[in-house]
């Protein structure tokens, strides 16, 4: 009975695993793992700190300074189109922001255009027209297989050799399209663009709500619900939402020519110009044939019941095909969309002045080489996880939820 009260005082023993834990750690899956991940993590500072290292002691013999205290220093050249104003005595810092909103102006319009391209000859490439389907067919092929810069040289050599501004193409006497480039009618105020863009994109959000409300009360109620009238007002929001922001400034201006010029109105660049048709209908091409894939990932089956109950073509592929086909389309397409981006320092070949094309003025005006290239790829990283990281919320949404 002793023995047994004394053995029952004693600590209880440690399982194995615990008392050897430090021993067998190496043996261990999940330690090993942070290990490894702790080392590649180590060894990438380490290389990273000794080129970076190097590379300033490098600078410094020759009597070059280093960091990124040039950024407050006058530019001393000017850009040639720009959103916000910009002067050769305003700093680097601010000639990055200039090309940083050339960038996402052309990037924002490109990613637009090439959607809207590829949706359309996307469904073409379905088509049952036969001249339909092969007109889709072949921009596919030759857009596709035919290189950017090519392209891009292309349409600019093609937009500067339109006829003088005497002579240029009229639509509808509002717009005017000539080597200069396209005139058409634009606000006078300043701020117009950027009240114009918050408007639109609260007219959509606006927009978007309003077609989900009307779709509950459909499924609700089993009514038909006004959608045609929801889009009406919706476009008419537009413009009164930015006449009321703008205030008494919401003026008009008409183009009209004067002298060898038109004058009113805003002009866009050729450069401009070529280089969003470069990106636009090169990367159009590619969202065709993920738009056509996605829809053929839709089974037959599926588009025989629609029919089968009533449904409009234009139903069949609002309601059934495209909310199925999304999941398959939104992953490739969403590389796509930063490859527009990425492309998009192919301007430095037509003059356009986009964020690389002013990296390489800065770089040789200041002679901060390593520092000009590491905020320009910075943000250009910074664009690319904007980009996959709304379309990865995006296509978390229209994901099958499983139970």
């Amino acid at each position: 009975m002793q023995t047994a009260a004394v053995l029952s005082r004693r600590p209880p023993r440690l399982p194995v695993r615990q008392r050897l834990s430090w021993k067998s750690a190496w043996h261990d899956l999940g330690v090993r793992s942070w290990i490894y991940q702790a080392v590649v993590l180590i060894s990438v500072i380490a290389l990273g700190s000794f080129l970076i290292g190097n590379a300033q002691e490098a600078l410094s013999k020759q009597g070059i300074s280093t960091g990124f205290a040039f950024l407050g220093n006058d530019a001393g050249f000017e850009i040639g189109e720009h959103s916000i104003a910009f002067q050769s005595t305003d700093s680097f810092l601010k000639a990055y922001g200039v090309a940083l909103l050339n960038t996402l102006k052309v990037s924002v319009a490109s990613i637009a255009l090439a959607t809207l391209i590829g949706v359309i000859v996307g469904l073409g490439r379905l088509s049952s027209n036969l001249m339909w389907r092969k007109f889709a067919s072949i921009y596919v092929e030759v857009f596709r297989n035919t290189p950017q810069l090519v392209q891009l040289i292309f349409w600019y050599t093609l937009i500067t050799k339109l006829p003088h501004p005497r002579q240029a193409f009229s639509f509808g006497d509002m717009a005017f399209l000539s080597n200069r480039g396209l005139v058409m009618p634009w606000l006078t105020n300043d701020l117009a663009p950027w009240l114009l863009l918050a408007a639109v994109l609260a007219s959509c959000f606006l927009l978007w709500a309003m077609l989900g409300l009307l779709d509950r009360r459909r499924r609700k109620s089993g009514r038909k619900q006004p959608v045609v009238l929801v889009l009406g007002l919706m476009a008419a929001a537009v413009p009164i939402a930015l006449a009321m922001l703008l205030g008494p400034g919401y003026e008009i201006t008409i183009p009209a020519l004067r002298g060898f010029n038109y004058q009113g109105g805003t002009t866009i660049s050729p450069e401009f110009l070529a280089l969003l048709l470069g990106l636009s209908l090169y990367i159009g091409a590619f969202i065709a044939e993920i738009v056509r894939s996605g829809i053929q990932s839709v089974s037959a089956g599926q588009l025989e019941a629609a029919q089968t109950v009533g449904l409009r073509p234009f139903s069949i592929y609002r309601r059934v095909v495209f909310p199925q086909a999304l999941r398959v389309m939104v992953p490739p397409a969403a590389g796509q969309y930063v490859s527009i981006v990425k492309n998009s320092s192919l301007g430095v070949a037509v003059g356009y002045p986009e964020l690389f094309s002013v990296n390489n003025t800065i770089v040789t005006l200041s002679g901060h080489t390593i520092e000009a290239i590491a905020i320009m790829m910075s943000i250009y990283l910074a664009i690319s996880f904007s980009i996959a990281i709304v379309m990865n919320l995006y296509n978390r949404k229209v994901q099958i939820k499983e139970r």
